[in-house]
């Protein structure tokens, strides 16, 4: 009663006027969240950094008025900061990790000026005068820190305040440490490759040596917002080395050092990928490795001190191994526990760490685990995440004997941020018709301790105003079920006749149609007086390995089918004008209105295609060859799959957005397909957005973009 009093009186408060298109884009539609959360070594608290980034708490999970400060910004002397990006606690949580004034690189990677605060003497250490390092990473024992500058490695000692240069021929775009090259960040999502012994004396690393990949160089303007005067009268570049398929991968060698001596090995074993490299608990060094095809993964076990290697796992595909499942691989002293997907959906595996024989299947059947949390060591349970239908995701944990029990199962999306011992977790949840909630629960009997965000404010304005829910629905296409939403308009009629956004991603693996919490600019398209459909076809995600992997070395071909369909099916319904159905994506999806505006007697009627890939031949080698294989094995896959040598039936009006500086679907993608166009005297529209990325980001162009293509949308379907 209580809590529908709040939202009754948050809803006399709420302004129930129609929302802006700007709600939408931007931070208003998006539910309140929780600053980021390190859990403490003790299973009982959990360290927080405030919203504004200026201080750390240490907070109990069972109550808030049990939290105390651990660090204060306002109180350090040392140093003035408006705010910390981010902290890093040490294994004893004597000391804490910070850095500020990051820089970004590429899409997720940064520089930054890192610093180290001593809690029990409060001094405050910087790791370098000028700041600009990469990785900082503390040892377990929290007395040194691991980092790079100028792609070398540098470790100090916080005790004396010395730093040993480690590596000494770092350049770049020639060679890295440590630091992925860009394909690495992009494909496998590795920031950072650095890893410590337990026993801290030992550091390992990655060298990648790319001076053998082709270099690649955007144009950079002078530009408006974060102008750049340099670049005022002659343009300037921006050149790093960008792997394309079929040509000249970095060369991976692991490295190792003993950081009392500062003596570094690399050992001369080479591979086509290195996906994750970690140390296991009694100080031997897992290697994974994966084949070039990316369908061959094995895992070895090394010893540091002579360099001797044992391969203790092996698993392959006669597709692909999808990498970052694997990469959830943990470790203890006695065993390793890793997902597969050999049955045909993911599932875990536990294996021996010393002789690599598998001791149990702790998952079995077709609910695929799409998160791996850990160990419970002292109840001996693992605890994970799998699918309930393709569209829920729940919380679950198995025993020794295989026993599964359930966690968090509202029907919904459930995910957890479990305690260092599993004793609590952050159970977050949503599902289609409730905002993302934040609770803390007790793990042996699942009790609520108490709530830390139930957006409850959020849920109120969303309620009282006309904002379209999403209705799911499937459809049967050549003998799959197609699984889709629909948003109406708020007023919907249904004896009028509606004009349809499809809505698409449609990459290997993805997926738009989940029960979660989504409010974003396809609703406000709907308050517009659009049908919005959104449908994942083949390839997509959390159906198990044979519906995702049917378009493997033939992208685009099953996905564009199942749009066709999907478009077929809205114009079908009796309130949808079948004549007035338009098409949009980014990236993939972009490469994939391209593909369903070109095919044979489609029904769209116009297209959005934003930052897309218009071959393959363009794209990186490790997304590309992952589901095509090479240029040279599949020749014809290749030629198929792109959207430039279908360009004879491309029919309907099209509007191509992208960013001058994408550095991960290049402008060639869009130069080379406008080529075409204006070669065969076909009529489009398009928007360049100057130095913008593949994200097309910041400096306010968000809102204006989403306007233009809803401009577009009103002129062609209306």
């Amino acid at each position: 009663m209580k809590q529908a009093l709040m939202i009754l009186a948050a809803c006399m408060a709420v302004n129930a006027a129609a929302w802006e298109l700007g709600d939408f884009v931007l931070s208003q539609a998006r539910p309140a969240g929780i600053g980021a959360v390190q859990p403490a070594a003790s299973g009982t608290h959990y360290y927080q950094i405030s919203d504004d980034g200026l201080n750390i708490d240490l907070v109990s999970y069972k109550s808030a008025s049990a939290s105390k400060a651990v660090l204060r910004s306002g109180q350090l002397t040392s140093c003035n900061v408006d705010h910390w990006d981010g902290y890093e606690m040490s294994r004893d949580e004597n000391r804490i990790l910070l850095w500020t004034a990051s820089e970004p690189i590429y899409r997720y990677s940064f520089k930054a000026h890192y610093y180290v605060l001593d809690r029990k003497s409060g001094s405050l250490t910087k790791l370098t005068n000028d700041g600009g390092e990469e990785i900082a990473t503390l040892s377990p024992d929290g007395n040194k820190v691991a980092y790079v500058k100028e792609n070398n490695v540098y470790v100090m000692d916080l005790a004396s305040g010395s730093t040993n240069q480690i590596t000494h021929d770092g350049k770049k775009n020639s060679i890295i440490y440590a630091v992925p090259d860009w394909v690495y960040q992009e494909e496998f999502g590795i920031l950072n490759s650095f890893t410590w012994s337990p026993d801290s004396h030992t550091l390992a690393f990655i060298k990648f040596d790319e001076s053998e990949v082709p270099m690649y160089s955007m144009t950079m303007y002078e530009g408006d917002c974060k102008a750049n005067a340099d670049y005022a009268l002659y343009p300037g570049s921006y050149d790093y080395k960008y792997p394309v398929a079929g040509e000249k991968n970095s060369i991976v060698n692991v490295v190792t050092c003993d950081v009392a001596t500062g003596t570094a090995k690399t050992l001369n074993e080479q591979y086509d990928y290195i996906p994750h490299l970690a140390f296991a608990r009694n100080d031997a060094l897992m290697i994974m490795t994966l084949n070039r095809t990316q369908n061959d993964l094995r895992i070895y076990r090394m010893n540091p001190a002579d360099g001797s290697l044992k391969s203790i796992y092996h698993d392959t595909s006669s597709t692909w191994i999808d990498s970052e499942l694997a990469r959830s691989v943990t470790y203890t002293d006695r065993f390793m526990v890793i997902p597969s997907e050999r049955s045909g959906y993911a599932q875990l595996y536990k294996y021996d760490i010393d002789t690599g024989a598998q001791l149990l299947q702790l998952t079995s059947g077709t609910q695929p685990v799409t998160a791996y949390y850990g160990y419970d060591s002292k109840r001996d349970k693992y605890f994970y995440q799998c699918t309930q239908g393709p569209l829920n995701r729940v919380v679950k944990c198995a025993d020794a004997k295989g026993t599964i029990t359930d966690v968090a199962v509202k029907e919904g999306t459930n995910s957890a941020r479990f305690s260092s011992d599993f004793s609590y977790y952050i159970h977050v949840f949503s599902n289609a018709s409730t905002p993302t909630q934040y609770r803390i629960v007790r793990t042996a009997d699942q009790k609520t301790m108490r709530s830390l965000e139930l957006n409850e404010e959020y849920a109120a304005r969303y309620t009282a105003s006309d904002v379209p829910q999403r209705e799911f629905v499937t459809f049967e296409n050549d003998g799959y079920t197609i699984n889709g939403y629909i948003i109406k308009p708020a007023d919907f009629d249904p004896t009028k006749k509606y004009p349809v956004i499809m809505s698409q991603y449609s990459g290997p693996g993805s997926q738009q149609v989940l029960n979660n919490w989504k409010v974003d600019w396809e609703t406000y398209f709907a308050m517009q007086g659009f049908v919005i459909g959104c449908f994942d076809g083949r390839g997509t995600g959390g159906r198990g390995k044979e519906f995702e992997s049917v378009t493997y070395q033939n992208l685009g071909h099953y996905e564009t089918i199942d749009q066709v369909a999907a478009a077929r099916y809205m114009a079908s319904q009796p309130w949808v004008d079948a004549d007035h159905i338009g098409i949009w994506g980014w990236s993939y999806g972009g490469y994939m209105t391209l593909m369903a505006l070109s095919e044979p007697d489609h029904p769209f009627a116009a297209g959005v295609s934003i930052a897309p890939v218009t071959s393959w031949r363009f794209y990186d080698t490790i997304y590309a060859e992952r589901f095509m294989r090479t240029p040279q094995e599949n020749a014809e896959g290749y030629e198929k799959s792109a959207p430039l040598n279908r360009m004879d039936n491309l029919k309907g009006d099209l509007l191509i957005m992208f960013g001058s500086a994408d550095d991960n679907v290049h402008i060639i993608n869009a130069m080379q397909y406008i080529a075409k166009l204006h070669g065969q005297k076909s009529q489009f529209e398009m928007m360049v957005y100057p130095n913008m990325n593949h994200s097309i980001n910041g400096c306010g162009v968000r809102e204006p973009l989403y306007q233009r293509v809803l401009d577009f949308f009103n002129r062609k379907l209306k």
